[in-house]
């Protein structure tokens, strides 16, 4: 301690010089941990700056595949209705050919008879088809409840139809005692000769006529299946 104060009393004069040193060494520490604090902070604002990023990226990756999904869902569901409402249209046509062929109608007689449970069935589920069918695909696209619920009736509509057809075929005229297939026989060649335009007018509305009485009592004939008979005979006679 006393060589210390010694040499502190002897080289007194080295406290400027070296004072100016020490302080230029301090500000020289002081401005480096600056400097590093401000490269963290730098980085620490790069790393946010890149989370923000990816975050708004993702989200908009996330957004823009969510939106291409309702579009392809969109259009799964459209083709799938499309096929619901041709199924429905060939099975209406499939159904349109026992009301107005007079000589199919008499042949399969089951296919018009509404006592009969399956026919019934089948009337039961083209009404339910018909009742929840849209106007459009356009129109049912944005419920897919209702597109559900319309797939479904018409599936059921088409197996009913299918049911009812192949008894129709197998049973044909069997239910039917020998005269009144005899009878109905005679209707259909009456029908015939009903819509024949090479007879005269009489004969055919005599023709019409008694094919009716042929029928009554045979076949419970649906009202539009009637209407439909009627349209094709009476109106090629009066026409």
């Amino acid at each position: 301690m006393e060589a210390l104060l010694n040499f502190a009393g002897n080289f007194w004069w080295l406290i400027f010089p070296l004072g100016g040193v020490i302080g230029g060494a301090a500000k020289g520490v002081a401005a480096a941990n600056e400097r590093r604090a401000q490269r963290r902070l730098e980085r620490y604002r790069i790393k946010q700056e890149t989370k923000v990023a990816l975050a708004t990226a993702a989200a908009a990756a996330k957004q823009a595949e969510a939106k291409a999904a309702g579009q392809t869902n969109s259009e799964v569901n459209r083709r799938e209705m499309t096929k619901v409402l041709a199924r429905h249209d060939a099975t209406d046509t499939r159904w349109l050919s026992y009301e107005i062929d007079v000589a199919k109608l008499l042949d399969f007689p089951l296919m018009t008879d509404v006592r009969d449970p399956l026919t019934l069935g089948f009337h039961k589920a083209k009404s339910r088809a018909d009742l929840l069918r849209p106007a459009g695909v356009e129109d049912i696209l944005s419920d897919r409840d209702a597109q559900l619920e319309y797939r479904d009736a018409v599936a059921d509509y088409v197996g009913a139809f299918d049911v009812a057809e192949a008894e129709a075929v197998r049973r044909r005229r069997s239910d039917f005692s020998s005269e009144d297939q005899e009878r109905l026989a005679r209707a259909s060649s009456l029908l015939r000769l009903a819509s024949d335009d090479a007879a005269t007018p009489q004969e055919r509305r005599n023709a019409y006529g008694r094919a009716r009485r042929e029928l009554d009592g045979l076949i419970v004939l649906p009202a539009v299946t009637r209407a439909a008979i009627e349209s094709k005979v009476i109106g090629e006679i009066e026409a």
